[in-house]
This record gives structure tokens, C-alpha cells and sequence, in this order.
């Protein structure tokens, strides 16, 4: 009997032995697997990496350019019927490729018919190189400022998808002057000139620090740097040219591992005055939280060990970050002269088409639920769940799964911002319309379409 105890106190022992083996090995598994939070370089020699990445420059660009075709028709289609605050004509789409179906055929289709089928048209869009990430300057903005220019990689997007270059500046102090950047392209060498009598100091100065170059990841002048000349790198201004944007790409600092991080197309800072959320994802909760976050920490990918390496460029709150802000709080929207005091058509001024999409806004279409006026957001973070309409994979280097909630982003001015949606998967606002009714399924028809596309030209 002892000896039949001591058996199974021994069979006790090593079974808890196994387990206590089999879940340290199972845990040693899981944090093998996972990818550290930290930027680990090792430094080559700045000629090597140079040498190395101009050779896998082409065939980089030439993965994300097929992917591009792949999902989209990029012709140059535009229309001048209602143009850009310049001039520049907007693009018209819908531009995304469809599988063997028809949009109104898609339409009735569930989340669930369509994610089995695989043939969800607006997948997230990957970076041009999403294992490397980093600013990406369009061509127009490089041929203005050759500083901008990464020796790895191009920029992916053809230029008739992006705003107009370089576009307007407004001001709500100033209505009565309309453009005032003159057709510029606002910098350190011209902003005094531009904006001398028409600023306080404080706002001046706010001005002077947006368009000061501050370091980068990818520019500044340590080894592991993307430019091929050391960089002082680059401005607030560069990406948010005259105070909107020039659809310059990054990857959000917020997001481990680097697979995850979801691209993010730079937004307009116009009417930030009248916004709440900053971030597409962050929910920073005022513009100066976003300034602030910007220099510290998305500069360098969310990576301040990193940042304190390549030489960032802290602000000061209670001034720096206060008169930078304080500027951008000036930012206006564009005009609308179809619109009234609340945001609302006037009936006199708007086609038969502005005015049936206006009714399907606030109607079958629900925009409004989400964009209210007169500025057209509800300051709010919603998950439009896309992922009930694609399978988890990884794509160029991204993994496309779930993305969680969004800001509501400002409709205001909207003809003059494409790409649309947080990563610019959304190359017009007709793709926009597609996205919606796809996602909110409401069933609109190729008529109905239309006009909701010319109601938001007017915005």
C-alpha cells in the first residue's frame, strides 16, 4: 500500500513537472515568435546601404506599382466641372478593380458572401516598402525641394490622385483675402514676407517653427538615414504643405510589430479649429497634443531611444508648441458658395443633382450619422469593422487584419484632399461613395451615386 502511495505521488510529481516544462516551452515559442518593440540597427557603411538599396530600389517599386494595378484602373480621368481651390481638375473614378462582379451585383452581396469570394475591392494599402516604412515625398514636392528625395525608394501614387501643388492657404482672419499664400509654396526663406502684418508675433513665430526642418527618421545625418547627403530633416510644412497636404505617406508610430503598422496618408490641417480627435487612430485630444507627438515621437516611428540618437527636437509647451498651434488654428476651409451658414445647399445656387445627394446624405446614404455639419464630422471614433469583408493576410509586407476605430474625418473641403480614408486606399471621391455603400450597405444606385459624388464636390 505505501509503496502504490509513493507510485502515485511519484506520477503526481512528474505530471506537474510536464506541464510546468510544456508551458515554459510554449511561452519560450510565443515570445520567440514575436518581433521586439524596439528599432534594432545595426550601422553598415552609409556607401553600402546606398549601393545596396538604389539596387532593390526597382524592384521594390516595380512589386507596389503591380500591386496598384492590380486593384485599381490609375488612367488619368478627371473632370473640370468643379475643380480644386487652384484650378487643379479632380480626379473621377470609381477607380477600383473589380472580380467578376458588378458594383450593383457586389452591393447585394453580404460581408460574408463577399469575404468568402475575396473579392473586397479597397484592401488596406500597404506602404511602398512596409518592412522600412518612413516619410515618402510625392515627385511634386521633391522637384520643389530635392532634400526630399530617399535614395530606396519612390513615392507609389500617380500625381493626378493627389491635391493640387502648391495648393491654397486660408485664413479665418483674413476671408477677405482669400489665398494669401499667393501661389507659394510657404518656406523658412519666404514666410516673413508672406505673413509680416497680417500675423501677431506669436503666430509669426508659430509659422517660423512649422517650416523649420527638424530631424527624421529617414533625414537626418546619422548612418542609418534614407537620404544620400545628410539631412537637417524635414518641416511640419513638408508633408502639410500651406497648411493642408500634398498626400506625402508614412507608416503610424503607434503599432507593433512593423507588419501591423497600417499606412497613413498626411491629412488637412485646414479647420483644425474646429476639430477635436488629431490622429486617424490616437485620439490625440487637442492640436497641441498632435504638434507635440509629432516632433517627439511619430518622427521616428513612436521610437524615442531612436528619436534621442538622431537628434530630436523637443518643444517647449507653454510657447513653441502653443504659437505653432495657435497658427493652425488660423487655417481655414476653402470657400463653398453653395453653402449657407449651416452647412446647407442653397437651393438657388445647386443643381437638380447637388440637391437629390444632399437628401440621400442625410438620408438612405447616412453620411450624416458620422459627418454632421456645418463642418461635416462628429468629432468621434467609430469601427466600420471593413475586416467582416477580407480574410487576414499579409500583403507587400502588411498584415491586413482588423484596424479598429477611425476619427471621423472633416468633409469640409473635401474635393481638394485625395486620396481618401486614413491610408488613401480611396483614390476619388467616387471610390469613396463605393467604399460607403459597401460598408455602411445601403444599397444606392448608379444614379443615386452620382449625386451623392456631386453633393460632396460642393462641401
Amino acid at each position: 500500500m505505501k509503496t502504490l502511495r509513493l507510485n502515485k505521488l511519484t506520477l503526481t510529481v512528474l505530471l506537474i513537472v510536464g506541464v510546468i516544462v510544456i508551458t515554459a516551452q510554449v511561452a519560450d515559442k510565443q515570445t520567440a515568435k514575436r518581433e521586439s518593440s524596439y528599432t534594432s540597427v545595426i550601422e553598415e557603411p552609409l556607401a553600402d546601404v546606398i549601393t545596396k538599396d538604389k539596387a532593390a530600389r526597382a524592384s521594390i517599386m516595380k512589386r507596389q506599382r503591380a500591386l496598384l494595378a492590380e486593384r485599381y484602373d490609375t488612367t488619368a480621368r478627371t473632370t473640370t466641372d468643379v475643380t480644386m481651390s487652384r484650378g487643379k481638375p479632380l480626379p473621377v473614378g470609381p477607380t477600383a478593380k473589380l472580380k467578376g462582379v458588378t458594383w450593383a451585383q457586389l452591393a447585394e452581396m453580404t460581408p460574408e458572401e463577399i469575404k468568402g469570394k475575396n473579392i473586397f475591392p479597397y484592401l488596406p494599402l500597404p506602404h511602398p516598402n512596409h518592412p522600412v516604412g518612413g516619410m515618402v515625398f510625392p515627385q511634386m514636392s521633391i522637384d520643389s525641394f530635392s532634400r526630399l528625395q530617399r535614395f530606396d525608394l519612390d513615392f507609389d501614387l500617380p500625381e493626378h490622385f493627389l491635391p493640387e501643388f502648391p495648393p491654397a492657404l486660408f485664413l479665418t482672419t483674413h476671408k477677405d483675402l482669400g489665398d494669401v499664400s499667393q501661389g507659394k509654396v510657404i518656406t523658412v526663406d519666404n514666410y516673413y514676407d508672406l505673413f509680416n502684418g497680417l500675423l501677431n508675433p506669436k503666430q509669426i513665430e508659430g509659422l517660423r517653427l512649422l517650416v523649420t526642418q527638424f530631424p527624421q527618421q529617414q533625414f537626418n545625418n546619422t548612418a542609418d538615414r534614407k537620404t544620400e547627403k545628410p539631412s537637417l530633416g524635414v518641416s511640419c510644412m513638408d508633408c502639410h504643405v500651406n497648411g493642408h497636404t500634398n498626400g506625402a505617406t508614412h507608416l503610424v508610430g503607434d503599432i507593433r510589430p512593423q507588419a501591423n503598422r497600417n499606412r497613413i496618408e498626411t491629412p488637412s490641417l485646414r479647420g483644425v479649429n474646429v476639430q477635436r480627435l488629431f490622429g486617424s487612430q490616437r485620439a490625440l485630444k487637442t492640436v497641441e497634443d498632435f504638434t507635440e507627438f509629432e516632433q517627439r515621437a511619430a518622427y521616428f516611428d513612436g521610437d524615442h531611444l531612436t528619436a534621442a540618437k538622431k537628434g530630436v527636437n523637443p518643444l517647449e509647451r507653454g510657447s513653441q508648441v502653443h504659437f505653432m498651434s495657435e497658427f493652425q488654428a488660423l487655417l481655414d476651409f476653402p470657400p463653398a458658395p453653395k453653402l449657407d451658414i449651416f452647412g446647407q445647399l442653397i437651393p438657388s445656387k445647386a443643381s437638380a443633382s447637388e440637391l437629390r445627394g444632399e437628401i440621400l446624405f442625410y438620408g438612405k446614404a447616412k453620411c450624416a450619422s458620422c459627418h454632421t455639419p456645418p463642418y461635416f464630422t462628429d468629432n468621434q471614433m467609430h469601427d466600420l469593422q471593413v475586416e467582416r469583408f477580407y480574410t487576414p493576410q499579409t500583403i507587400n509586407g502588411q498584415y491586413i487584419r482588423a484596424e479598429g476605430p477611425i476619427k471621423s474625418f472633416v468633409l469640409r473641403g473635401i474635393k481638394d484632399s485625395p486620396p481618401y480614408l486614413h491610408d488613401g486606399r480611396l483614390l476619388t471621391l467616387e471610390d469613396v461613395v463605393e467604399f460607403f455603400n459597401l460598408i455602411d450597405q445601403t444599397k444606392l444606385t448608379g444614379e443615386e451615386k452620382k449625386d451623392l459624388v456631386a453633393f460632396l464636390r460642393q462641401l
